[in-house]
């Protein structure tokens, strides 16, 4: 027993040191593994990946390669030299991890549909007449949970609210409500869902306690019952969204039972961003006055035909340009949205950055860009990167899309929706969904802070890598309904 103990406690030390002794080699990356074998730098990265890419950068340059867990990632943050890995898909390969991350995640496996053939289907509902007719009904659906949520309450009254459950709340139902139509069982999805989501970086990384593993095991199971085919069908019309992915599902073999966990893959990609991103919105415009006085301002401005919640929805963003809105959207999006966006190389490849420098990246390695690091938070680009400032992105009430490095205009200077042939196709519905939620809120709200002297909550550092930041705490607000349309 001794001896076989002994044996596998070698075999051990040998895979470690395999992992362990490699080198750097001509023309590759900076290589930095890290002091604990095999692991490397994962418990730095998974507390806080900005923190540790931004210490990496001031050690190595705009590009390196590090250990984490077993495996080595190169890291690319020089935003002129992107086009290379989006663009590559001969030498990279999107879909591989994509699928091992959903698997471990939501427990799906799709492999038998053609990325490109799930692309196109999306498109064909979130571009053109279908996004106009899903925007519609997102509008539609924000006013009435916005009246209902005020039942009980006289138009005087105030209510108390934390901003990031508020926000998240009512986007996530409204969506919820627009995509997947289901009319009875939305509170307890959404409340499902935030149990789910407030473990799902810890479950991508493989670090839940076992609490929290039954957690959101038993949220992930009580989902999936929710969103089956059998729950949802018979309300719905026949060319609505989830029916028409339903039928996409039906038509690729995906058998029920992995319909209903897609189901839940979808529910999360569309509906887990735009909460948030309200929240951060918001919570600047409240915590810089003269930022929220300037929306105000331009949404006064708006020619309304009828502002009456009680009146059908109109869609204002058809007829009426925002660039003030749109430039604190693109501000909001700059300091918090935090993708990454990851490629496996499935075959050696030399990456010719901008500068011309040449680096080789080997077969089996992970190749990653982290837009929030670079371009989005780079001095060099954007003056003061850590300070919100609502007019960034405007020049003489125009949208402004000139920015610098090194004396070169940039085509990349944030990044909020990825890049290349994988950049998000409901960024659209997306970025209309808030500006309806912020424009009906402030339109139709008084709302201000519980204190004028809170500030931001700071952000939860394990959601770098997953979509839009999240506040680690939250601000507390009041809101009312306005007594009259025309009140500032």
């Amino acid at each position: 027993m001794l001896w076989t103990i002994f044996l596998l406690l070698n075999g051990v030390v040998i895979l470690v040191l395999l992992f362990s002794t490699r080198t750097r080699k001509k023309n590759e990356p900076p290589l930095d593994k890290g002091f604990i074998p095999w692991l490397g730098h994962a418990l730095e990265f998974g507390k806080d990946a900005a923190k540790f890419l931004a210490r990496m950068k001031d050690r190595h340059g705009d590009i390196f390669t590090v250990r984490l867990i077993g495996k080595y990632v190169t890291v690319l943050l020089d935003p002129n030299s992107f086009d290379a890995i989006t663009n590559d898909t001969d030498c990279l390969d999107f879909t591989r991890s994509r699928n091992q991350v959903i698997q471990r995640i939501f427990s799906l496996q799709l492999q038998s549909i053609n990325p490109t053939a799930e692309r196109e289907w999306m498109e064909q509902h979130f571009r053109g007449l279908s996004l106009s007719k899903l925007c519609g009904s997102m509008n539609s659906n924000l006013q009435k949970l916005l009246l209902s949520d005020q039942n009980g309450c006289s138009p005087s009254e105030w209510r108390q609210d934390g901003l990031f459950s508020l926000c998240y709340s009512l986007l996530f139902r409204a969506g919820y409500l627009t995509l997947f139509e289901k009319r009875d069982n939305t509170t307890e999805v959404y409340n499902e869902f935030r149990k789910f989501d407030d473990l799902l970086a810890k479950l991508a990384r493989c670090s839940l306690k076992r609490e929290e593993s039954k957690t959101v095991t038993l949220s992930r199971e009580r989902l999936w019952e929710l969103l089956s085919p059998k729950c949802l069908r018979g309300e719905s019309e026949s060319n609505s969204w989830q029916q028409s992915y339903h039928h996409f599902l039906q038509e690729n073999g995906i058998d029920a039972e992995m319909q209903k966990k897609a189901l839940l893959l979808q529910l999360w990609t569309t509906q887990c961003n735009a909460g948030p991103a309200a929240f951060w919105l918001l919570g600047f415009l409240l915590t810089h006055p003269e930022a929220m006085e300037a929306v105000k301002s331009e949404i006064r401005g708006l020619t309304l035909q009828d502002t009456s919640l009680q009146r059908p929805p109109i869609n204002l963003l058809e007829a009426h340009s925002t660039p003030v809105l749109d430039s604190v959207l693109s501000e909001t999006l700059r300091l918090t949205a935090a993708v990454m966006i990851r490629r496996e190389v499935v075959h050696d490849k030399v990456l010719q950055m901008a500068n011309g420098q040449e680096y080789h990246l080997r077969r089996g390695d992970m190749v990653c860009l982290f837009p929030f690091l670079s371009p989005q938070m780079d001095p060099q680009i954007h003056q003061e990167p850590q300070v919100f400032k609502y007019d960034r992105f405007l020049n003489h009430r125009e949208m402004k899309d000139t920015f610098y490095k090194n004396g070169k205009r940039l085509k990349y200077y944030t990044m909020p929706w990825g890049a290349g042939s994988n950049i998000c196709v409901g960024k659209d519905f997306a970025v209309t969904a808030i500006k309806q939620f912020v424009i009906l809120l402030l339109t139709h709200f008084d709302l201000e802070m519980c204190d004028p002297e809170d500030k931001m909550p700071p952000v939860n550092a394990s959601r770098y890598g997953f979509g839009m930041l999240q506040p680690d705490g939250d601000l507390q607000v009041r809101h009312r309904l306005k007594r009259t349309q025309n009140e500032s």
